[in-house]
């Protein structure tokens, strides 16, 4: 029998975020017709970008991490980032870590500098704990990519995989980022060094997964890259390169619903919001599941549900011109709190502000000029918040019901004065409110209205572990056949990479329902003939010489005690 043909067209459907974008190329690689509708007028979603007079904002994330999921997306599609004009720089140090009493910490992925930090803090043994957790992370890193990001959770007897389940405690789900860091780092100051990169999850450190120490090792061992221009020039280039196998993008057209035939279980294409009605052979929804559940799908059990879920953190964000360069401040910058846990308990318990924020700020001016005028610098300030809880504010048919109503003018006054007063305070920079020529905010209702997000929540639902793996929105509608999602709060979950890794998840998926081979191989890589002086000989557990001092040790004691016995004692 032969093939069976392709399908005419696919639709990607409020899908022109890294998620979308990344599966309409792949889908026009295997042959599809695509089309992306997207509400804006720009691509990348969150990963887009804010201009103002020559200075330059990424919008949303600032640094790339896990490279290698990257390259292995342009790789598929038959292309490098290279190649693409996508360049990449790292940003060396990691971050400068400030904290309230003046001190200061450096994360490098040098380990010279790292030895020298971690052992001013916790003596010679702290570094030798600090490659202890390291290796610890390196494992949930490993096993995370392999049994997580490249596997499909389609049900529950998905997590029964052997494969996976061996793996299971190693992985730690069940114990927090903060207890697993406690183990290897005995002081405070440590702990919260190598435990804030939560905030990327949009969770508490205290309530995180100890998995989650992958983010730490993915810095420390893979660096932290900025991509030449912003970040979006990695959605552009993606976008580029579907354009150029097909694809068709249709900016500024939001879409009202998805279309199903009369039996209610099968996506027949979409219907716009201007009234056009558009068919499609299969729909990829690459917007937030749960607006998509509850407003571009009938209503059901599971769309109220998704609402009931928890949600990551939301955030405040600064886009600063400013007229002068504040020399100050390295690319990444993390201000952490002095009451640490009390700081995350206001922000994922109360859903407010909390009293003195942890932040971080990015210079992308300091490690590409293009980003601001000559002499200037651009800076982006994320403070993480609660997200939207009110009718109003919050998201889907119903909402969420509270007495007390968040105040975010308020809240974006004490913000500001607060990063204000912080950054000058500890890192001895001066008068920035003074230097500053135009400011543009997000806050979380202005997240929720241009991304469709439930509660504002910047990062998607939670990443607790009934929030991922087999319990996390599936990449397949349960019910509904040829629809499909995509996206950070799909399967594996959020973060550019990770919502990468999901695309291709996706795509496979796609193509298997309609019987069609992946035009990108398996297994990525081939190390070609390997020479013998590579080939990597295990070596026994002990050696002759270990075997042969053993049994001299027995016969030592056999003898010992046989004289004991002869003499009575």
């Amino acid at each position: 029998m032969g093939k069976k043909a392709a399908p005419k067209t696919a639709i990607v459907v409020a899908g022109a975020g890294a998620g979308g974008v990344a599966t309409a190329a792949r889908l026009a690689k295997a042959g599809f017709d695509v089309t992306v509708f997207e509400k804006n007028d720009f691509t990348g979603g969150r990963c887009s970008l804010i201009h103002y007079d020559g200075y330059r904002f990424d919008q949303g994330p600032s640094l790339l991490l896990l490279p290698g999921l990257f390259r292995e997306t342009f790789n598929d599609l038959g292309t490098s980032l290279e190649a693409e004009g996508v360049q990449l720089m790292k940003c060396e140090p990691n971050y400068n870590i400030w904290f309230d009493d003046g001190k200061s910490f450096e994360l490098s992925t040098d380990v010279s500098r790292m030895k020298a930090e971690v052992e001013k803090w916790e003596g010679k043994d702290g570094f030798e704990r600090y490659l202890g957790f390291l290796q610890e992370a390196h494992r949930h890193y490993e096993i995370s990519v392999a049994q997580v990001l490249k596997k499909n959770f389609t049900s529950l007897l998905s997590m029964a995989r052997p494969a996976f389940l061996r793996h299971l405690f190693p992985l730690h789900p069940f114990e927090s980022i903060y207890s697993r860091a406690s183990k290897y780092f005995w002081t405070e100051r440590l702990r919260r060094v190598f435990t804030f990169g939560s905030m990327y999850m949009g969770m508490s450190p205290f309530d995180a997964p100890g998995t989650y120490s992958l983010l730490q090792y993915t810095e420390l061992a893979e660096g932290i890259w900025y991509p030449k221009g912003g970040f979006h020039s990695v959605v552009a280039a993606l976008v580029k390169i579907g354009e150029r196998m097909g694809v068709c993008y249709r900016l500024s057209t939001p879409v009202s619903s998805v279309k199903l035939d009369e039996s209610g279980r099968l996506a027949i294409g979409l219907m716009l919001e201007s009234g056009e009605t558009v068919p499609a052979d299969v729909v990829v929804i690459n917007a937030d599941p749960v607006y998509a559940y509850n407003s571009l799908l009938p209503e059901s059990y599971y769309g109220r549900s998704l609402e009931k879920r928890s949600t990551s953190c939301s955030s405040i964000s600064f886009y600063w011109a400013m007229d002068r360069q504040i020399p100050e401040l390295t690319t990444h910058n993390i201000f952490l709190a002095k009451h640490y846990r009390e700081s995350f308990d206001d922000i994922f318990k109360q859903q407010l502000i909390p009293a003195e924020p942890s932040f971080y700020l990015n210079v992308p001016s300091r490690i590409d000029p293009t980003a601001a005028p000559e002499g200037k610098d651009s800076i982006a300030v994320l403070v993480p918040v609660g997200h939207l809880l009110d009718k109003r504010q919050g998201i889907g048919r119903k909402g969420l019901q509270v007495t007390n109503k968040q105040d975010w003018e308020s809240m974006v006054a004490k913000a500001r004065q607060t990063v204000f007063s912080t950054v000058e305070a500890r890192t001895g920079a001066h008068d920035l409110q003074g230097a500053l020529v135009k400011e543009i905010v997000n806050t979380p209702q202005s997240w929720k209205d241009a991304f469709n997000l439930d509660k504002g929540a910047i990062l998607g639902l939670s990443h607790s572990f009934f929030n991922v793996l087999s319990f996390r929105p599936k990449t397949q509608h349960p019910s509904i056949n040829r629809l499909h999602f995509v996206g950070a709060s799909a399967h594996p979950g959020t973060g550019v990479p990770i919502v990468l890794a999901g695309a291709k998840l996706t795509s496979e998926q796609v193509l298997e329902s309609f019987g069609m081979a992946k035009p990108w191989a398996t297994e990525t890589g081939s190390k070609g003939e390997v020479q013998d002086i590579d080939r990597i000989h295990v070596l026994p557990l002990l050696s002759n010489t270990h075997i042969a001092a053993l049994v001299l040790v027995i016969l030592f004691m056999i003898l010992v005690y046989r004289t004991l016995a002869l003499e009575g004692v």
